[in-house]
Order: C-alpha cells, then sequence, then structure tokens
C-alpha cells in the first residue's frame, strides 16, 4: 500500500492526500471532540448534582458572596479587571437565582457534550460554548474546583475548539482537516503533565525517591476502590518496582514524543496503559480518563487504522474516495477560509508558544508548584499528583446525638456516613470513577488539618443540625431520618488502615480498622453557630 507523509501524521488509506490547507483529510485525532464528551457529560453531571449544595444559594461556599467579595474588591464595579479575575458568565446573569443559573450552566454542558458523544460532530462554535460554560463554572467553584483536573479540563478543551470547523456539522469536514499545529499542542500538554507529575515526585516526598510510595499509596489515596485494597497487601518488591515504572512512565517515557513516529507511538501505548491501571486501583474522578485523549495525539492514521471500518459508506471508504478525487488530479480552488484557518492556527501556536514560558520555568525550578495556573483563562497550565504522600490515613467521622448534654458519657452518638469516603468499617470502598463525590475529596484533605482552615465543615455541622435536605443530598446515611434532628453534632478524628486480607478483622467483614485519635471540632449545636454564620454572610440553616 502506498503511503505518503504529511508533518508527522501518515495516512495509508489511499493513493493520494489533499494538500489543500497542507494538511490531511483524516486523522484519528479528528475524533478526538467525541472521545473527550464522556468527561465532559460526567463533568457537567457532576456539577448538576453538586453545585447547589456546594457554591448556591445555600451552599456550603456561596459562588454569590464569593463574586461580591471580588466585586468589592475592585470598588464595586463588574468591569474588564473584575471578569479577568474571575472569568464567568455568572457576571452578566441576575443573582437573584442563583441555583438557577448553575443548573442552566450545567444542564446546557450536559446537553451539548451528549450531542458531540452521540453524532461524534462538533464545530468550533460547540467547543468553544462548552469550554465557556465549564470556564464559568469553574472560576467561581473556589475549593471545590480546586483540583489539577479541571484545569486540564479546560486547557484539553481549548486545544480541541482548534480541531474543528468553524460551522460545520460533520465527522469527516472535507475542507478543515486538524491542523499540525493542534496535534503538536496535544502532545505537548501530555509531555506538560507527565514530566510535570514525575518531577514533582522526585523534587518531593523522599519515599518516591527511596521506592517505598507505594508501600503506602493505595491506603492513604483519598478515595480507595476494592482493588486498592488488595494492592495495598502486595509484597514489598511489587511495591518497588511499581515505583520504579511510574518514574520511568512519567520522567523518561515522555521524551519519546520528540524521537520520530515510533517513538512517539510507543509513548502514547505507555501511557494509556499507565492511565488504564490507575483507573483500575483509585477513584481519581476523571483525571486518567482525561489524560489518555492527549496521549491519542502520538498516534497516527497508520497505527489507529483497524479501528475503523472499511464497509461501503463508512469513514475509512470516504476516506479513500477523497484521496482519489485528488490522485485523479480533481482539486477544489483554495478556499479563502482555509487562508484564514492557517492564520488562527498560526496564531495559536504563537499563543500557546508564549503561555508555555512561566510553565516551562516552573518545571525547571526546583520549588516547582503543581496544578496551578499562570493565566485566568487556564490555557496552559502546570500539573501534577501526589508530591508528598501521607504515611498514616486520618479520617473525620461527622456524629450528632439528640442528647441534651454533650458531654454526659451516656450520650449516644450517631454518625454520618459519606457517599464514598471511609467511613463505616464494614462497607466495601466504592468505586465511582469517572464520578467524582467532591465534598468527599475534600473531607480527605480536611483529616489532615484542622477544622479552623476549613470553615466550611462547621457550615457542614450547622446544616445536618437543621437537617437540611439540600446538604443530606451529599450524605450517604442520615441517622436522623425521619425523626427529629440532631441537638448536637461533633467531629472526631479517627486513624484508619486496611484491614489484613484472612485476618480477624477482614473475618468480622472489616475493610477497615480504626483507632480514634480524637476530636476535630468540638460538640456544637445550631443556637451556638448563629453568630458564625451572622459574621461570615452565610443563611442561617431552617430546620426541617
Amino acid at each position: 500500500m502506498r503511503t505518503r507523509r504529511v508533518g508527522q501524521v501518515k495516512s495509508v488509506w489511499g493513493t493520494g492526500v489533499s494538500e489543500e490547507c497542507e494538511e490531511l483529510f483524516f486523522s484519528p485525532i479528528r475524533l478526538a471532540p467525541g472521545a473527550r464528551q464522556p468527561r465532559r457529560v460526567v463533568a457537567f453531571l457532576v456539577a448538576l448534582h453538586q453545585n447547589k449544595q456546594l457554591i448556591g444559594e445555600k451552599g456550603l461556599l456561596p459562588c454569590k458572596l464569593y463574586l461580591r467579595d471580588v466585586k468589592r474588591y475592585f470598588k464595586g464595579k463588574i468591569n474588564l479587571d473584575t471578569v479577568s479575575y474571575a472569568p464567568t458568565i455568572l457576571w452578566f446573569l441576575d443573582w437573584s437565582d442563583m441555583d438557577s443559573n448553575l443548573d442552566c450552566l450545567a444542564g446546557l454542558g450536559i446537553g451539548i457534550s451528549a450531542f458531540v458523544l452521540v453524532t461524534g460532530c462538533a464545530n468550533m462554535i460547540l467547543m468553544a460554548l462548552l469550554w465557556l460554560l465549564y470556564l464559568s463554572l469553574v472560576n467561581v467553584g473556589q475549593i471545590w474546583y480546586s483540583f489539577g483536573w479541571e484545569s486540564q479540563l479546560l486547557e484539553t478543551g481549548f486545544l480541541g475548539i482548534f480541531l474543528c470547523p468553524l460551522w460545520t456539522l460533520s465527522r469527516l469536514p472535507e475542507h478543515t482537516p486538524p491542523s499540525k499545529i493542534v496535534i503538536w499542542g496535544f502532545r505537548w500538554l501530555i509531555f506538560r503533565i507527565m514530566l510535570g507529575a514525575g518531577l514533582i515526585k522526585i523534587r518531593g516526598d523522599r519515599c518516591w525517591r527511596d521506592l517505598t510510595c507505594m508501600y503506602y499509596h493505595y491506603e492513604t489515596q483519598p478515595v480507595p476502590n476494592p482493588v486498592a485494597y488488595f494492592m495495598h497487601w502486595s509484597p514489598w518488591w511489587f511495591h518497588q518496582f511499581e515505583t520504579l515504572c511510574n518514574h520511568l512512565v512519567e520522567l523518561i517515557a515522555p521524551f519519546l514524543i520528540f524521537m520520530g513516529r515510533r517513538m512517539c507511538i510507543l509513548n502514547g501505548i505507555l501511557q494509556i496503559l499507565f492511565q488504564v491501571l490507575l483507573i483500575i486501583s483509585g477513584n481519581l474522578s476523571f483525571l486518567n480518563w482525561l489524560t489518555i485523549v492527549p496521549s491519542i495525539a502520538c498516534f497516527d492514521d497508520a497505527s489507529l487504522a483497524f479501528l475503523f471500518s472499511s464497509k461501503e459508506g463508512g469513514l475509512k471508504d470516504r476516506v479513500l474516495k477523497m484521496q482519489a478525487k485528488r490522485a485523479a488530479g480533481e482539486r477544489h480552488p483554495l478556499r479563502y477560509g482555509c487562508c484564514i484557518r492557517k492564520v488562527v492556527n498560526a496564531s495559536f501556536g504563537v499563543l500557546i508558544a508564549y503561555l508555555s514560558i512561566p510553565v516551562i520555568l516552573n518545571l525547571l525550578n526546583s520549588r516547582q508548584v503543581m496544578n496551578t495556573s499562570f493565566n485566568p483563562l487556564r490555557i496552559v497550565n502546570t500539573y501534577g499528583a501526589f508530591g508528598s504522600i501521607t504515611k498514616e490515613r486520618t479520617e473525620v467521622i461527622i456524629q450528632g446525638t439528640s442528647s441534651l448534654n454533650p458531654n454526659d458519657p451516656a450520650a449516644v452518638w450517631e454518625e454520618y456516613e459519606f457517599k464514598c469516603k471511609p467511613g463505616d468499617l464494614k462497607r466495601r470502598p466504592c468505586l465511582i470513577t469517572p464520578y467524582h463525590y467532591r465534598l468527599d475529596w475534600l473531607m480527605w484533605f480536611a483529616a489532615f488539618q484542622t477544622y479552623e482552615q476549613n470553615e466550611w465543615i462547621i457550615h457542614l455541622a450547622g446544616k445536618l443540625l437543621a437537617n437540611e435536605e439540600e446538604a443530606l443530598s451529599l450524605m450517604a446515611f442520615n441517622p436522623f431520618e425521619g425523626k427529629a434532628p440532631p441537638r448536637w453534632v461533633r467531629g472526631e478524628h479517627f486513624k484508619y488502615k486496611f484491614s489484613q486480607p484472612g485476618g480477624k478483622h477482614a473475618g468480622e467483614g472489616k475493610w477497615w480498622i480504626r483507632k480514634r485519635i480524637g476530636p476535630y471540632f468540638p460538640p456544637v449545636n445550631l443556637q451556638g453557630l448563629k453568630r458564625f454564620y451572622e459574621d461570615r454572610n452565610w443563611p442561617y440553616p431552617a430546620q426541617n
């Protein structure tokens, strides 16, 4: 079969390649808009399910108050400085019903993402709208949207805008093939993601250098899954081996991108396999699913041709016919739109290069920071994960009592259960990836900090004291359901460990064993929290 190279991508399905716009008619990366949509659907679905409880009118950290604070900082005006500080559509919407605004943004995002996912068609307008909708949520999400994969989804989505035609909705738009600049933009993204993750580890916790971090990771990661339970009990040599493999994939393999076609494909294979292993062994939201997307840019038509049907009228058949026309000398005149697109792609490349300067300097810096954006639009960001590993797992267990006196030794304290984080010793670890329970993750961070550093946890306690329905929707079990709300709520601090498979505790059906450390926050009642709420302008919970 005859082949012909155009840049770094190889076409194998015909005897000729269109030189219109100096690009390919087809590359598997063209399907990336559709490939990304499951992650976007999940991201917007999480927003629809949880935004009201977290950043809504009665949320734990209301975004309306955040926007008012930003506006006050800029002297009470909504101007370019204000919007640049927190770019979001919400500046221009009616704030009288913020819950509806948040639902509309999330609902519209779900609808557009689902359309692109089902049809496999996208254009620049739809992709830009998806990017703007999620940017609007991230920039008012505060700590609930402070995870690295939020910026990664935005950067991936921004790159995806330039893969698509401006107006056309087609899986194979004839006159707007994918730009080599955009494909290299995706390769640059996966290079930075992996190298950043590797460098932050080597420069961070010593256990990454002595190959012992995986002794602890499975047990102490934010939200373990059932596989992590068994992986934790692997022999010591296996943990050292997988730590070494982690370094090879994150620190060495990314450079294969720049070593020719075959090495680039090898890097793509390694990165995708690595992400699949991470998906199997942990609940890291949609992070690993999302990281697979830029890895696809390491492949070309020749390496992925087997994924597409050769039947009449299929995608591969249509490419063959297009190439046959070009081979026969049938050429369309160079379109004015192609010239504009060349300029747009070149400008896009210059923008990415310029915004990459602080990112590169950060990678080279011994004081490297991870998961940081150097521009408010989060177009080019720094990434990294698990620069330090906690050696012991601690959990905050929230309890309530109906007793009049919280200090009464006879008081019965009943425990609330969260959707996924460890609590009940006999509850099997959950399996939720790519879904994301934001509150559960923040409870993991809170457990090795103090409640003074996480005031929202006292806000949550107040809502539980009122049996507030929206807050309780974030919980898996309410011990006071169907009866009077608790009079007091407290936080207890525990150390958690996996039970030994085949041991005494596992024989009793326990996945975890725990030991009390002490109080996390003292017993509080609703009346005692009134001043606390007023000082922060939080709405006072009304008892249900």
